[in-house]
């Protein structure tokens, strides 16, 4: 009995010493070893988004092509422009634009994969890249832009059209006095009468669209700017004498959207200087 004793004294602390010297080296290596901290891994540096590139076809003496070659331009968007001056009315335009109008933009994306009409074009491309600086999703502030721009199209542009298209050689809508075989005379009445229509749409936009803002958009130029500043450029070629509201919208304008304005301004002032030279020559 007593060896058994001896025995069954002897084994719990045969095991217990184990186990108490295991915890003691955990515990002084547990001091013993430098605290590692987990460091964050680092973040991988975001790719600069590629900017979408788009096809234009367009006439660089043009105002309408004008608007959607400043709004590319200020919009970041990269066009791939190409002149379509003598070729709109060649069979491979036509198959794609049976209107034989510019601007033209090429996307795949569309039902028919063009698109013209440049008011069209610049809505279009303002929802699908979410450009809301220029086109303003809220309901109401958006359908200020879109009556701005259908104002311009449907009321100012065609005095604009009548006045200026006989001096820059343009040829004029079928119907119009200046396109027929009236009188010189009858033309020349036909083209002041569309001249002294321009001031009462303009003062329109002066004090109804703009409201003592800057822009039609705020304090920055919309898309109903840029087609404004871009129209009222025709009327150089006139020497119309622009209310100094006006001019100094169009120089706010230009100096807003810098090079994105004034290179493609560059091309309309070109040929209504050209125009004009050879106008007095």
């Amino acid at each position: 009995m007593a060896k058994t004793a001896t025995k069954s004294a002897k084994k719990p602390a045969a095991k217990a010493a184990p186990k108490a010297a295991a915890k003691t080296a955990a515990k002084v290596t547990a001091k013993a070893a430098p605290k590692v901290t987990a460091k964050a891994a680092p973040k991988a540096k975001a790719k600069p988004a590629k900017k979408p590139s788009i096809k234009l076809s367009m006439l660089r003496p043009s105002v309408n092509n004008m608007t959607v070659r400043v709004f590319a331009r200020a919009a970041g968007l990269d066009p791939a422009e190409t002149d379509a001056w003598g070729h709109t009315r060649s069979p491979e335009f036509l198959a794609r634009n049976p209107a034989h109008l510019t601007p033209m933009i090429e996307d795949k994306a569309l039902p028919r994969g063009v698109l013209w009409e440049s008011c069209a074009i610049m809505q279009y491309l303002a929802n699908k890249h979410g450009l809301e600086k220029f086109y303003p999703k809220a309901p109401a502030k958006r359908a200020m832009i879109d009556s701005a721009m259908f104002y311009l199209i449907g009321t100012l542009y065609p005095y604009v059209a009548r006045a200026t298209y006989p001096a820059l050689g343009f040829p004029q809508y079928a119907g119009e006095v200046g396109h027929s075989d009236a009188h010189p005379d009858k033309k020349s009445e036909a083209q002041k009468a569309a001249m002294a229509a321009i001031a009462e749409p303009l003062e329109v936009f002066h004090s109804f669209f703009r409201n003592g803002k800057p822009f039609i958009g705020g304090n920055n130029p919309s898309i109903a700017d840029i087609r404004l500043g871009a129209t009222l450029e025709f009327l150089a070629v006139v020497d119309y004498a622009l209310p100094k509201w006006a001019k100094e919208y169009m120089a706010a304008l230009e100096k807003k959207l810098g090079k994105a304005y004034a290179e493609p301004a560059g091309d309309v002032r070109g040929y209504i200087a050209h125009v004009k030279s050879q106008a007095k020559a």
